[in-house]
């Protein structure tokens, strides 16, 4: 009787100790190959691969981790397509060898050594996707006949998705809309067959029943924008995975309905004929819009971005049966959906005449600097030896400029190849002995502000020279915003006013800015219930000078500690921020030196921090306690009841276990501060819309709240917003509310500064 039995051939980059046969729990026979059959090499590169096989002998290849991944398809993320067919025969999984260090990663080894058995035994198979399961609607007939579908299905939710040829509502058009009212279906409607009667009927849809988006920030926008539909009841299934995992970059749909569903990647034959069109008509990437996609092709991939939804939402929304992520699902994710879709519609108020000053006089300084930099004798010595001109964007040349031409002592820091590392750190401890790392330094530094800000920002500007980009509350774990988009808010030049100074208020119109004061060790101080903490914050005046006092028991008044033991106050702030953060006594040694001036060894950071927690023992207690519950149970939840799971305290590497346990505790303060901020912002940002006022919040940078506010209403805008963000959510210090800090700013967001370096010509 002949063999029967499937050929399987296994690929790892290069010779391990890892037992994949138990690995596999010998649930088949493989044969396996190597792309590098050398153990020693580090890196293993393309060149070094001399894999001998034939991939047509095999009805089966398995691809473990990224590089056996990107040798043999077009695919580089081996953690997406982990246990998922490609190309018809592979196979990729994950290392399991990375489980020891990062035990976070042993649920998707799992489900793929799972499915990759199914696969090989033929157990499973792939679904084909026809006009059964996804199709497109062109007739205005039919579209109405399958929304009045929608209306009398007998689930009270429906999956809805846009199509658009832009990422911001004022950048580009609807093309056509993806519904599912059930979880065998999904239909693509073009827009171009919209008439009145259609549009009444997704109304009354909307209004019947709750509507489920993956990221419903962005399609509400552009359904409120072009079409003015209103959404009384929506969910966000890109939410509540982010209840389920809360690390950045997990929550795609496409990834997600592989994941979940049966799916798979039902984009490929989409993206394949993109590439190919892209290529027989050279059109680069930033060329390419949507519009030039057929519906025919465009129609089975959108279809299925509803059905995939309504799949998700209901494995999802079972989540919600815990009640702590509820109530931050219900209180703080679709009220904050709902918040940041009208900021970033206010979009940040910009001087365009401004930012073209700046970016004159970025480039006039770059080119200054540029000529000062080739005038110098020794970089003129240096190409005469090298026989061409310096080039300060290649490391290469740098490296040998500074370390071997120039001498320079190397500071210990090394690139991830092991070589001498050029970075502005290096550069700027490396200005202090020579001038010629200083200007390639301001070269770096002001040739990145012009180029990746001033010139990115001018032609992305609205015709109301407002600037509207991205605020997500999925991109961080500590449920802080991020930003994203045509401009991260988060990341704006600090030294330099050249950004912060074109961000400007409308005549007549403030720029207030509110700010959290010492909010982390506020939190940690009720957390902890601490009340020798809380007294230090009930006493008013120097916050940490009184810290200081009280630690180290100084024999002066609590005003005259700055003065006279600098040094004691330094190290009493450094060792509060140190403790939220998981710092150790060096890091404080090293900060209190660099602060100071003064030489702070590691003994005198030991016993500042002894003392500290001799002053606040049940702050050291509420430490201890929450230590050990995460590494009992890898997790953690923040007062308000979001979940930080810490899976990598399971590693072997004690490194990676304190890196855990540090990230958990820094969330219970960060996470919980944090939320107070949002729900303020949240509150007032309904109160604005509710009383009409003309004030627009359009930023949330880290603590920051910043918005737009007529001169009129300036009063009245700041008393109600400390009013919202020191509301007793249960967080408080009795009659001590959380510190709020306004800064009005009457010309700019750099308070002038920009004025002082460009001039009054930006007026």
């Amino acid at each position: 009787m002949p063999n029967t039995s499937p050929r399987v051939a296994l690929i790892e980059t290069k010779p391990s100790r890892t037992n994949y046969k138990d690995e596999f729990d010998n649930a088949f026979e493989f044969d396996q190959y190597q792309l590098c059959s050398d153990p020693g090499i580090k890196k293993v590169l393309k060149r070094d691969c001399d894999i001998d096989i034939d991939v047509d002998a095999y009805d089966w290849l398995i691809l473990v981790g990224s590089d056996a991944l990107k040798y043999f398809t077009p695919i580089n993320s081996v953690t997406e397509y982990s246990g998922k067919k490609v190309e018809g025969k592979f196979l990729p999984v994950i290392n399991p060898a990375m489980l020891a260090f990062k035990p976070e990663a042993r649920r998707t080894w799992e489900d793929s050594k799972q499915s990759i058995i199914e696969y090989i035994n033929d157990e499973k198979e792939d679904v084909v996707i026809d006009s059964s399961v996804s199709f497109g609607i062109q007739d205005t007939e039919v579209a109405n006949a399958y929304i009045q579908a929608a209306i009398d299905a007998p689930k009270p939710y429906v999956s809805l998705d846009s199509e658009t040829t832009g990422l911001y509502p004022r950048d580009g058009h609807m093309l056509g809309i993806s519904l599912s009212y059930d979880d065998q279906k999904g239909a693509y409607i073009d827009t171009n067959c919209f008439d009145e009667t259609t549009e009444e009927l997704l109304q009354t849809l909307f209004n019947k029943k709750t509507v489920i988006f993956h990221n419903a920030k962005f399609d509400i926008a552009f359904f409120e924008y072009h079409f003015n539909f209103k959404f009384p009841k929506f969910e966000d299934t890109m939410l509540l995975h982010y209840l389920i995992d809360e690390n950045p970059g997990t929550h795609g749909l496409k990834q997600l309905t592989m994941k979940y569903t049966k799916y798979g990647d039902y984009e490929k034959p989409m993206y394949d004929w993109i590439k190919q069109y892209k290529k027989e008509h050279g059109i680069l990437k930033e060329q390419f819009t949507w519009d030039m996609i057929p519906f025919e092709i465009m129609q089975v991939y959108a279809g299925m971005d509803a059905l995939a939804t309504f799949l998700l939402y209901e494995k999802f929304v079972k989540i919600l049966q815990n009640p702590k992520l509820k109530w931050v699902y219900e209180n703080i994710l679709i009220p904050g959906t709902r918040f940041l879709i009208d900021v970033q519609d206010n979009g940040v108020p910009f001087d365009r005449q401004r930012l073209l000053i700046g970016q004159e006089a970025m480039q006039n300084d770059i080119d200054k600097a540029i000529t000062t930099l080739y005038e110098n004798e020794k970089i003129r010595k240096f190409e005469e030896i090298q026989g061409k001109q310096f080039n300060p964007n290649s490391t290469v040349q740098l490296r040998s400029l500074l370390f071997d031409a120039l001498g320079l002592p190397p500071t210990g820091k090394k690139t991830g190849t092991g070589a001498n590392s050029t970075d502005a750190e290096v550069l700027g401890q490396l200005a202090e002995q020579s001038e010629v790392p200083g200007l390639i330094l301001d070269i770096r530094q002001k040739s990145k502000i012009k180029n990746t800000y001033l010139d990115k920002i001018i032609p992305q500007l609205d015709r109301d020279s407002r600037l509207r980009t991205g605020f997500n509350l999925h991109g961080t774990t500590s449920g802080r915003l991020s930003s994203s988009g045509k401009l991260n808010m988060q990341q704006l030049p600090r030294d330099n006013p050249a950004v912060k100074g074109c961000i400007k208020a409308a005549p007549g119109h403030k720029i207030i800015a509110m700010d959290l004061t010492t909010a982390e060790v506020y939190v940690a101080a009720v957390l902890a219930d601490d009340t020798e903490l809380m007294d230090v914050f009930r006493s008013g005046g120097n916050f940490h000078s009184t810290i200081a006092h009280k630690v180290f028991q100084l024999p002066c008044e609590v005003h005259e500690v700055a003065d006279l033991y600098p040094d004691k106050r330094q190290a009493a702030k450094a060792v509060t921020f140190g403790i939220m953060y998981g710092a150790g006594a060096a890091k404080i040694a090293d900060e209190v030196t660099k602060s100071s001036g003064k030489r702070f060894t590691k003994k005198d950071a030991q016993e500042a921090i002894n003392d500290y927690f001799k002053a606040f023992h049940k702050l050291r207690a509420w430490l201890d306690n929450n230590t050990k519950f995460i590494k009992q149970n890898g997790f953690v939840y923040s007062y308000f009841g979001r979940k930080r799971r810490l899976p990598n305290v399971e590693s072997t590497d004690q490194g990676i276990v304190g890196h855990s346990i540090r990230s958990g505790l820094n969330f219970l303060v960060q996470s919980t501060a944090s939320d107070i901020n949002l729900l303020g912002a949240i509150d007032m940002g309904a109160y604005i819309k509710a009383k009409g006022m003309k004030s627009r919040i359009f930023a949330l940078v880290h603590d920051s709240i910043l918005a737009e506010v007529p001169d009129d209403e300036a009063d009245h805008y700041m008393e109600k917003l400390v009013e919202f963000v020191q509301m007793d959510r249960g967080v408080k210090i009795p009659n001590t509310p959380i510190g709020c800090d306004f800064e009005i700013i009457h010309e700019d967001y750099s308070n002038g500064k920009f004025e002082k370096m460009y001039g009054t010509a930006g007026q």
